[in-house]
């Protein structure tokens, strides 16, 4: 395999780019084979149009690899994967470029996805939100992973693009991801469809959920999340759907008006550079640029081709790249996690459970597991002395598990109590000392008995679960701990208090699968805790 890794890949990234066969990922996926430094898969729904294209713009296609992947189906994202999976064998992604999508601003009604849900924010967002988590886990084993979200001025209201122009992006309290997003719930937000605010609402999920991914995943992966605006592309395929007056004058309304128009070839290098620049391998970043100054349009600007300058406008170069700041709506913290919650339930998204990174060091490790022993040994007893209660008033069971982790911790107490506890008591008044009775003073009340009667439903409720009392166990506990000698050890073993536990609690009706557990826990207490 490491053979056939080298002879495909050799030293190069891997790069998976959405939406390579026209406009903005085209144009990105042609500046990155041109460094010879990455091999770009571009996940396409239409292989011969791609393969056609790889053609006229002269992709090296030892370099490059087209894979079907239909954003209108969650199926198809899925095998994407898989054969993506199949292809890269044991080499991670380094790069994922989430930059396909459609505008349909003149649609009267919604088109559905195969899914059921509307295209637009599926095949723009949720797509795009599966891919990644399916991708994620593979990509934190890269050096230098990053994922990157296309997202627009549209979907940022702090600006005149985003929030000067009706329909504004606004997801308000996401009450279509709530209801399913699913046919005829065709808006976020769950009022009626409109197209353009389609498009807008996906661009600010977009940006949202990168923010998201950052604070989640970020410090436990090493992979850097951001979205970009790489300006208005105004002559993109992405207004193909506009009417042919929109498409003629839109390009010069953007050119000479408000000087936010960009080239593909140039967003292209935009986008790129945010893959490519190690400056841009911050997380948590909206990525944009400025092309020189706005003032003293008219002539001038007509003379520079419309190349006038302001966030996203034409021009700037390789170091024009600076944070853009996003609107409260993209920063709302609460709306964010919503938004990743509702989202993963609509696309069916598994997220895999990243462990905080720990330390090498032995004397820690040892350290942390005795801690760790030690922690779920009082946290136990604190649940039994005050059980938590459900959202209904009922007191929260303790399940059968830890009840007998009980059982075996209060062996375990006894015991250790009359024979090493002793000395550590008395060494512990003689080296700590007393409590200072400031310490113990100060309260403004005593505390109160806990009545769990008066939380608990009035009507009872029934079970069929039968499962023993601890009560009735811990006074055979009681019992034996009682009858210990309080001598060595070794008369202790030769007692056998735990063989008389396990034949007692096995003529209650205890299964034998219990009994085992009682068994292991109790020597996880002796020799462990």
């Amino acid at each position: 395999e490491a053979l056939k890794l080298q002879e495909r890949f050799g030293d190069k990234k891997l790069v998976v780019i959405t939406g390579t066969s026209s406009g903005l990922g085209r144009k990105t996926a042609r500046a990155l084979l041109r460094t010879e430094q990455y091999h770009v898969v571009g996940a396409v729904r239409d292989i011969d149009k791609m393969e056609a294209v790889a053609e006229i713009d002269d992709f090296n296609m030892d370099n490059f690899t087209p894979m079907e992947c239909e954003l209108n189906d969650f199926e198809s994202v899925r095998n994407f994967v898989k054969n993506l999976e199949e292809f890269k064998m044991s080499k991670p992604v380094d790069r994922l470029i989430c930059n396909a999508g459609v505008y349909q601003p003149s649609l009267p009604y919604a088109k559905w996805s195969k899914d059921g849900h509307e295209q637009t924010m599926q095949i723009n967002y949720l797509s795009h939100f599966l891919m990644t988590s399916l991708l994620l886990e593979d990509m934190a084993k890269a050096p230098d992973p990053r994922v990157i979200m296309v997202g627009s001025v549209t979907g940022n209201d702090n600006t005149v693009g985003g929030g000067g122009v009706y329909p504004i992006a606004d997801l308000k309290d996401l009450d279509g991801f709530e209801q399913g997003f699913s046919n005829p719930v065709a808006m976020a937000d769950g009022y009626g469809f409109i197209g353009a605010k389609a498009y807008k609402d996906s661009k600010l999920c977009l940006m949202m959920v990168s923010l998201v991914m950052h604070l989640k995943f970020h410090k436990q992966t090493g992979i850097s999340f951001s979205s970009i605006y790489p300006g208005c592309i105004a002559e993109s395929p992405l207004f193909r759907e506009k009417r042919p007056w929109f498409r003629k004058f839109f390009p010069v309304f953007m050119k000479f008006i408000t000087g936010g128009f960009v080239g593909e070839e140039e967003a292209g290098q935009r986008l790129f550079q945010v893959a490519h620049d190690p400056r841009c391998a911050k997380s948590g970043v909206y990525w944009s640029w400025n092309g020189g100054p706005r003032e003293d349009r008219g002539l001038e600007a007509i003379e520079k081709g419309g190349q006038i300058s302001g966030g996203g406008g034409a021009g700037g170069g390789w170091d024009s790249i600076y944070e853009n700041d996003t609107s409260a709506k993209v920063t709302n913290l609460e709306l964010q996690m919503k938004l990743f919650k509702t989202s993963t339930e609509v696309t069916g998204a598994d997220w895999p459970d990243f462990k905080q990174v720990t330390s090498p060091c032995p004397t820690l490790q040892v350290v942390g597991t005795i801690s760790k022993a030690m922690v779920q040994k009082e946290e136990l007893k604190r649940m039994q002395d005050r059980p938590g209660f459900n959202e209904d008033g009922t007191a929260i069971r303790v399940s059968k598990r830890k009840k007998v982790v009980l059982v075996a911790d209060k062996i375990t107490t006894g015991v250790l109590r009359n024979t090493v506890g002793r000395v550590a008591r008395f060494a512990s008044r003689r080296v700590l000392g007393k409590i200072p009775e400031a310490a113990l003073q100060g309260s403004f009340e005593e505390e109160k008995p806990l009545n769990i009667e008066t939380v608990l439903p009035t009507t009872p409720v029934e079970t069929n679960i039968e499962e023993p009392e601890i009560e009735e166990i811990s006074e055979i506990i009681a019992d034996l701990v009682a009858e210990v000698p309080e001598t060595a050890p070794d008369a202790i073993i030769k007692e056998s208090p735990e063989a008389t536990v396990i034949r007692k609690m096995a003529e209650e009706g205890i299964a034998k699968a219990d009994v085992l557990i009682l068994e292991d826990a109790i020597a996880n207490q002796v020799f462990n805790g």
